[in-house]
């Protein structure tokens, strides 16, 4: 399934103090580290993803994985998208960077996904009422603004 298919979840932004290109490094680091910490690997086992360990080139470009995640854009300075899959779920994470005047960027974090039959439904209901997916990306989002702020 393209990521465009996938239904639109949400979307969550921030404004960054900073160029879009020295953002790009810290973002796809963060991001990466993110997902990869320990735990994700056996959580993506456990749910069957269809990517549950990291391969592929680094720095991240297409084709690259990490638990619960393939790249499936990464245009440095511009767009990172992720898409995933397990038993419960088809997902895609979009990051777009843009810039918001002299020395200040956007960076967007747009969720898709489709959750089929009625354990997807329970898994949509868990994910979205417990408020964790929510706070799981404007933490992401968050940390890359500090990384990106911080860094000379």
């Amino acid at each position: 399934m393209a990521i465009d298919s996938l239904p639109h979840l949400d979307e969550h932004s921030t404004l960054i103090a900073a160029d879009t290109d020295r953002i790009w490094p810290h973002l796809t680091d963060i991001v990466e580290r993110s997902f990869a910490r320990l735990g994700m690997t056996g959580y993506a086992r456990l749910v069957s993803a269809a990517d549950p360990v990291t391969s592929g080139p680094r720095p991240l470009a297409a084709g690259s994985t990490f638990p619960g995640f393939r790249v499936a854009t990464a245009i440095p300075g511009q767009e990172l998208a992720l898409r995933g899959s397990h038993r419960f779920s088809t997902y895609a994470l979009i990051f777009r960077l843009d810039p918001a005047g002299p020395g200040r960027s956007r960076l967007r974090a747009e969720t898709r996904a489709v959750f089929p039959g009625l354990t997807g439904g329970l898994y949509r209901q868990i994910l979205l009422t417990s408020g964790g997916h929510v706070i799981a990306v404007r933490r992401l989002l968050a940390a890359i603004r500090r990384k990106s702020e911080q860094s000379p």
